[in-house]
């Protein structure tokens, strides 16, 4: 399906939900909110989705704080909408309200997408916020300055402000035109890489400390366990990012993060500087992603799920 076709579809629509993904980041909160200000100008009803807290760093965006769980969701809707997840099980507990209607959309950029709706556009771009940027200009909406902060949040997140190998020259050239529409580069930029509280700090210091190497330093392991976030008074949403310092190491081509989120089970987060397709590695867990960046859900003891994914990284260096 193209994306001319889902504009057509999305007209037509008076009252949607638009879900994002568990652990919200960047990318999927700058989408669903662009787009729900979008349709909302095209005099659609529109309800934001998500089973996870959405973090306040976001609250600057209009309409990050507006997100409601799907067991608090009633009513009919002409469609449910998703953006920026992958698979089934990004969408945590919210799958099981997604799944139950029969007009859905899946708009995303991971080259893992399982093509789970009923109208599918995936398209391989550095953010999906760059997705929505076409879609919206597709819809024929003016860009207003709310519109194209949440625009820039996704595109300055995923692209670690520019300076992963996923930027190109189109991600640049989306930003250009979102700053002309008013989007606050500076300021997204403080709020999202120079903006912290004392806990995430005291957390991140922790973390890093005691990152450990492997394979002559080829891999790093970074780890996060639910002692460190209550001796830190800190929430599991502040290690966003914390994945990026283990790559800066010279020597490190793979950086792997786990997150424990439940008894014997962990959130898993790889990034690659290019040797390793981590989103292979990640496939094999039921996760996915992109080639240099993507997650799983492994349950299991620590030190065997280190030992695995090590293991999986030493067959494809």
């Amino acid at each position: 399906m193209t994306l001319n076709e889902i504009a057509s579809k999305l007209k037509k629509l008076k009252n949607v939900v638009i879900f994002s993904h568990n652990r919200p980041d960047g990318d999927t909160i700058g989408c669903a909110t662009a787009l729900k200000l979008a349709l909302e100008k095209l005099g659609t009803n529109v309800v934001l989705c998500c089973n996870a807290l959405v973090p306040e760093k976001f609250f600057y965006i209009k309409g990050a704080n507006e997100y409601k769980n799907s067991k608090d969701i009633r009513g009919e809707f002409d469609a449910f909408i998703a953006v920026d997840c992958s698979c089934e099980s990004m969408f945590d507990t919210a799958y099981s309200l997604f799944r139950t209607h029969k007009n859905t959309f899946n708009i995303d950029h991971h080259i893992s997408n399982t093509h789970y709706a009923k109208n599918n556009y995936v398209e391989d771009t550095g953010a999906c916020c760059e997705i929505i940027y076409k879609l919206i200009t597709i819809l024929g909406v003016e860009i207003c300055s709310d519109i194209a902060n949440s625009l820039l949040l996704g595109l300055v997140t995923d692209t670690g402000n520019f300076g992963h190998s996923n930027a190109t020259s189109n991600t640049l050239y989306c930003a250009s035109k979102l700053m002309e529409k008013g989007a606050n580069l500076c300021f997204t930029v403080k709020k999202m890489f120079k903006d912290q509280s004392r806990e995430r700090a005291a957390l991140y210091t922790r973390v890093i400390s005691n990152m450990q190497y492997y394979l002559d330093g080829q891999v790093a392991v970074i780890v996060t366990n639910k002692k460190d976030l209550e001796d830190c008074n800190a929430v599991d949403n502040m290690t966003e990012g914390f994945i990026d310092f283990p790559l800066t190491v010279r020597t490190v081509e793979v950086a792997i993060s786990l997150l424990e989120v439940g008894n014997l089970q962990y959130k898993i987060s790889f990034r690659s500087k290019g040797k390793v397709n981590v989103n292979e590695i990640a496939s094999l867990y039921g996760g996915g992603g992109h080639v240099l960046a993507s997650g799983a859900m492994l349950k299991g003891y620590k030190e065997d799920i280190i030992d695995k994914l090590v293991y999986n990284v030493k067959q494809r260096l």
